[in-house]
C-alpha cells in the first residue's frame, strides 16, 4: 500500500518511464480544496482493451513484472482517490502516449500525507534511461517548474555524492518556498 502522495506520484509516473515515453510532463497542483496530479507521456500508449483492463487488479501487462500477475498499482489508486472525494481519469492511443489524472479532496479525513516530494522527484530524475521529465507543482498562487535536463545542467551529474546532493537540496528549497 501507498503511504503518501509522493509514493503514488512515484508510482504512476515510473509508468511513463517504463512504456517507453521520451517526454513525461508530471503536474502536481494544490488550491486549497483539492490535490490534483497530471501525468503526460509520449510513450506506447494503450488501446481501449487494455485501458479497460489497466483497472483490473487481476492483470498487468505482459511482460511487466516477471512472476507476477497481477498490477495493482491503478486499482489501489482509484480506491484511494475515490475514497477520499477524488478521481481518476486515463486516455490513451496507441503510439500517442498516455495522459492519467487523479485527485483528492485536501480536507478529506483519509487524505494520505502528501510525503517526500523532493525525495520522489530526485529518484525519478536519476530513473535511469533516455527520456526528459519536467516537474511542476502549484500551490496556492505560488510554483515552480524544474526539467531533468535543467537539474543536470544545474547540478552536474547525478550520478555521484556531490550532484545528488545539490539536486536534493534544489529541490528541497523549492518545496519550502512552497510552504512559505
Amino acid at each position: 500500500m501507498h503511504a503518501s502522495i509522493a509514493d503514488i506520484l512515484a508510482d504512476t509516473a515510473q509508468n511513463a518511464i517504463e512504456a517507453g515515453a521520451q517526454n513525461i510532463r508530471v503536474e502536481l497542483t494544490e488550491d486549497g480544496t483539492m490535490i490534483r496530479v497530471d501525468i503526460r507521456d509520449d510513450g506506447k500508449g494503450m488501446d481501449e482493451a487494455t485501458q479497460r483492463r489497466a483497472f483490473d487488479p487481476f492483470y498487468t501487462e505482459p511482460g511487466k513484472h516477471d512472476g507476477r500477475k497481477v498490477g495493482l498499482g491503478l486499482p489501489i489508486l482509484r480506491q484511494v482517490a475515490e475514497a477520499t472525494g477524488g478521481g481518476v481519469s486515463l486516455v490513451s492511443a496507441p503510439g500517442k502516449g498516455t495522459t492519467l489524472s487523479y485527485s483528492f479532496s485536501a480536507g478529506h479525513l483519509d487524505l494520505p500525507p502528501m510525503g517526500d516530494i523532493p525525495g520522489m522527484m530526485l529518484g525519478l530524475f536519476n530513473y535511469p534511461g533516455d527520456f526528459e521529465l519536467t516537474f511542476s507543482h502549484v500551490k496556492g498562487g505560488s510554483g515552480y517548474e524544474i526539467s531533468r535536463s535543467e537539474l543536470r545542467d544545474a547540478v552536474g551529474s547525478l550520478e555521484d555524492v556531490e550532484g545528488l546532493s545539490l539536486a536534493r537540496e534544489f529541490l528541497r528549497s523549492q518545496e519550502e518556498s512552497l510552504a512559505a
